[in-house]
C-alpha cells in the first residue's frame, strides 16, 4: 500500500514539475513576443522620431516650418543671401528648375521664391520633393512658411506649373556667434518619383543623414 502511495506521489510530483516547466515556457515565449513587437513598433516610429528631432534641431540641414514671419520690428539689419538649387531624379520625366537663381533678404524679413516644374510624360505622373539647406548648421534658422516639399505634386502631360516657397531666416541667427561667418545660405529641392524605390531610399538617406 504505501508503495502504491509513494508511486503516486511521484507521479503528482512529476506532473507538477511538467506543469511548472509549461507557465515558465508559455512565459517566456509571451516575453518574447512582447520584445519583438517593441522592437517592430520602435523600428516604425524611428524614422518619424528622427524626422522630429531634425525639425526641433535643424541636424542635418533640416528647416522648421512656422505659420508666419516675425513682426516687422525683430527684421535686422544684416542681410543674408539665398541660393536655390534643383535636381530632379532621372526615372521622372519632368524638367524642374528654380524660378530665380538667389535672392538677398534682410534676417528675420520674409523671402519668396518659386520653382518651375513641367512634365514631358505623356500621361499624367507624380512627384515628391525632397529639400536640403546648407551650411546644415544654418538649418534650424532657415523657417518655411509655404512649401511645396514631401507633398505629393501630380502633373498633367507636359503641364507646367510654379511652386512658390515663402521663408525667412530667425532673427536669431544673427545673435548666433556661430553664425557669424555665414553669409550664404543654399535651399535644394531634388523630385522623385512618388511611390517609387528612389524615393524611398531617399527618404531613408534624408533621415539617417548625420
Amino acid at each position: 500500500m504505501s508503495q502504491n502511495k509513494s508511486t503516486d506521489n511521484k507521479a503528482a510530483d512529476k506532473n507538477t514539475r511538467a506543469a511548472q516547466i509549461a507557465a515558465k515556457n508559455k512565459k517566456l515565449a509571451l516575453s518574447v513576443f512582447i520584445a519583438v513587437f517593441i522592437m517592430i513598433g520602435l523600428a516604425y516610429a524611428s524614422v518619424p522620431l528622427y524626422s522630429i528631432f531634425c525639425q526641433v534641431t535643424g541636424f542635418g540641414g533640416t528647416t522648421q516650418v512656422s505659420e508666419k514671419a516675425p513682426a516687422v520690428d525683430q527684421i535686422r539689419e544684416r542681410t543674408i543671401r539665398i541660393n536655390f538649387s534643383s535636381n530632379i531624379n532621372n526615372n521622372l520625366y519632368w524638367d524642374f528648375r528654380p524660378g530665380e537663381h538667389s535672392t538677398t533678404v534682410n534676417i528675420g524679413a520674409q523671402g519668396l521664391t518659386h520653382f518651375v516644374a513641367k512634365s514631358n510624360d505623356d500621361k499624367p505622373s507624380a512627384g515628391t520633393a525632397i529639400y536640403n539647406v546648407t551650411p546644415l548648421k544654418a538649418g534650424k534658422y532657415f523657417h518655411k512658411i509655404e512649401c511645396f516639399c514631401f507633398g505629393e505634386q501630380i502633373l498633367q502631360p507636359h503641364q507646367e506649373v510654379q511652386m512658390p516657397v515663402l521663408f525667412y531666416v530667425d532673427p536669431s541667427f544673427d545673435d548666433d556667434p556661430h553664425m557669424k561667418d555665414v553669409s550664404l545660405i543654399t535651399l535644394s529641392y531634388t523630385f522623385y518619383p512618388t511611390e517609387s524605390k528612389v524615393l524611398d531610399q531617399a527618404m531613408e538617406e534624408f533621415y539617417n543623414a548625420e
